[in-house]
């Protein structure tokens, strides 16, 4: 469902400033055909099922539904935007929708949220305010939310003599890794059977890695070390939203990247060249990984492995005797150039309501941005039999911390990218981000 975000479509990107920013047609009928973009192909069947209920209410409009995979999905809509022919509603992300905004490309939502009585209350703390940009305009109504936590195959927790308390319960620090570290190191094994933490370890021939990896993170990190960078009291920027100055000089990031990047080094986690176009998911399905830290809208793929009994731990505690996860929350938004925008108000809004979301909950694949629709949610998950209490205690504890939301998102990403890729690859170290983080805060002055 959501990423952090790579360098997508730059180009596109500087395009749409110079296109037309495509002020709707002046139809004020509900009525007609919309087109409804989303990237998560888990989630697609209930909003299948949200759009034919949808349409029965109001049968004068229909909704097209086309799902692209992530970075597809972001190029073909940047570029709509320039060609417009963008679609009329599509689900946003909060590292992208200020740059549309500010581009001019999303209807701001404001008008029709009053005139409809729309109650921003029912959504989870928070998820509503995220969506008001610097402008003071509301640019989308929240659909989902999400935290981090940790997948592991029982099998090997198990064989390793390592229980689901002691995995509930893991401690992590810069110094040494804490637990943490102890844990992953257990879990490494190489062809020999020798475990990571033994002696005569060959780490160069690893067969199973104690921790998986998908990408350096770029400059967010949500699945990959944000969970621990702000266990340290470190923040990504000077406050959140619409931060203007960058921390990734701070010691504390850079000793958590340090110690991240050990982990490589030290063969419990695999190279970062290793990963290029593998799926981390698919490979702790093929037992490649012990463990994996990712978000929860992939709850359904990482139990859902044939033959793999999947645990879930939640993040491990810092320094301070806390835990940490970022929390982040989608919206569905309204491209300023649609030809239909009271249809697309209409729908949006019936996605934004208990009617949908309860829909949504009824799966069990995410966590609806509506307080009763995120309580069905759990007890859909609990009828799989799966426990998301480490992805929701972090919410009830009060131990997440906002998405860091900027501006000029896309250029701190190009900055940022290759800056963390060097470090994880072992060509640069964690000092070398002072320069990038030099870079980044340029682009604000």
């Amino acid at each position: 469902m959501k990423k952090t975000l790579g360098a997508v479509a730059a180009a596109a990107a500087i395009a749409i400033s110079l296109s037309a920013c495509g002020g709707g047609s002046t139809s004020t009928e509900a009525k007609g055909e919309i087109n409804y973009w989303l990237w998560d192909a888990n989630q697609l069947p209930a909003y299948q099922q949200c759009a034919e209920d949808f349409t029965k209410a109001n049968p004068d409009i229909k909704v097209k539904i086309t799902q692209r995979g992530w970075g597809d999905y972001w190029t073909t809509l940047t570029n709509g935007f320039v060609a417009g022919n963008a679609p009329d509603v599509f689900a946003d992300h909060l590292s992208k929708y200020p740059e549309f905004a500010s581009k001019k490309q999303l209807l701001a939502l404001d008008d029709s949220v009053a005139k409809d009585h729309v109650d921003l209350s029912i959504y989870n703390k928070g998820l509503a305010d995220l969506w008001v940009g610097q402008d003071g305009k509301r640019y989308g109504l929240p659909k989902d939310w999400d935290t981090v936590g940790l997948f592991y195959n029982k099998a090997m927790t198990d064989a390793a003599g390592i229980t689901a308390e002691q995995m509930a319960k893991l401690d992590w620090n810069p110094k040494d890794g804490g637990s943490y570290e102890k844990t992953i190191a257990h879990l490494t094994v190489d062809k020999n059977g020798k475990r990571g933490d033994e002696a005569g370890f060959d780490k160069n021939n690893v067969v199973v890695y104690g921790l998986g990896l998908e990408s350096s993170g770029s400059g967010q990190g949500q699945t990959q070390w944000s969970f621990l960078t702000a266990t340290t009291g470190w923040m990504h920027t000077d406050k959140n939203p619409w931060g203007t100055k960058f921390n990734y000089d701070d010691p504390r990031f850079q000793d958590t990247i340090a110690w991240w990047a050990g982990l490589a080094d030290k063969g419990y986690m695999p190279k970062l060249e290793t990963t290029v176009g593998a799926s981390m998911q698919d490979n702790f399905g093929a037992g490649k990984a012990a463990i994996n830290t990712s978000g929860d809208w992939t709850i359904g793929q990482y139990t859902g492995y044939k033959g793999i009994q999947t645990g879930i731990a939640p993040t491990p505690t810092g320094p301070e005797g806390k835990r940490a996860s970022m929390f982040n929350g989608l919206a569905d938004s309204i491209w300023a150039g649609t030809k239909n925008p009271a249809a697309s108000v209409k729908w949006v809004e019936y996605l934004a309501s208990s009617a949908c979301q309860d829909v949504v909950a009824s799966k069990g694949v995410v966590f609806p941005a509506i307080k009763s629709s995120t309580e069905k949610a759990a007890e859909a998950f609990k009828a799989k039999g799966v426990d998301v209490t480490p992805f929701t205690q972090q919410v009830e504890d009060g131990t997440t911390f906002l998405f860091p939301i900027a501006d000029k998102a896309a250029k701190v990403d190009g900055i940022m990218n290759p800056a963390m890729d060097a470090v994880l690859s072992g060509k640069a170290p964690a000092s070398s981000l002072t320069q990038a983080n030099e870079k980044v805060n340029a682009l604000f002055k």
